[in-house]
């Protein structure tokens, strides 16, 4: 699998660097699905979503050739940026990444427990992200999924690396409502 990836990814780098038509095909067939699921974690519409994403495949295919392969995954990790790049573009002009104010919001702490995931499929959780206020999801994502520092969110954002942190706990604070009142839903059904 590992090097069928690697041939993979230099395949199609290949492909563009020599003007083979057949290249944007083979890479949206093997990354679409993926780099949907990336855009889906920061755009909660449908429509927009496919505009980012129609925004992000024109990028990767006009810069792709600049592109220089740095090892496994490094295709998939460079298209990535690109997606989330776009996501918060998009949502910096749309003005819905607004930092929602945390008084605003009768949000009393819960225990700082992980939930339990038990019954909840990835596709559940995705959808809970998905319905995460903006500033709280783009946090969230950026932290937990993307692996960014608080100090990181704060200059890509252009926030304070407090009010990032603040974000992400009153994220993590509503997706555990989500999940203990999704979880007690299945249980009673």
């Amino acid at each position: 699998m590992y090097s069928e990836q690697i041939d993979k990814e230099q395949r199609i780098i290949r492909l563009f660097h020599q003007g083979n038509a057949s290249a944007m095909d083979l890479l949206y067939a093997e990354y679409a699905s993926y780099l949907t699921g990336v855009g889906f974690r920061y755009i909660s519409d449908d429509d927009d979503l496919k505009d980012v994403l129609q925004e992000s495949f024109i990028k990767i295919f006009t810069r792709i050739s600049s592109f220089t392969y740095r090892g496994k995954g490094s295709l998939k990790a460079w298209m990535t940026r690109i997606v989330i790049n776009e996501s918060l573009q998009f949502l910096r002009h749309q003005q819905s990444s607004q930092i929602v104010r945390m008084d605003s919001y009768d949000l009393p702490d819960l225990p700082e427990e992980e939930p339990e995931l038990t019954g909840v499929s990835a596709e559940v959780l995705s959808e809970m992200i998905r319905r995460l206020p903006p500033g709280c999801r783009e946090v969230f994502n950026l932290y937990a999924i993307e692996g960014k520092s608080h100090i990181e969110i704060s200059q890509l954002l252009n926030i304070k690396p407090d009010t990032s942190a603040s974000q992400f706990h009153r994220a993590r604070v509503i997706l555990t409502r989500m999940i203990r009142k999704y979880q007690l839903n299945k249980a009673r059904e």
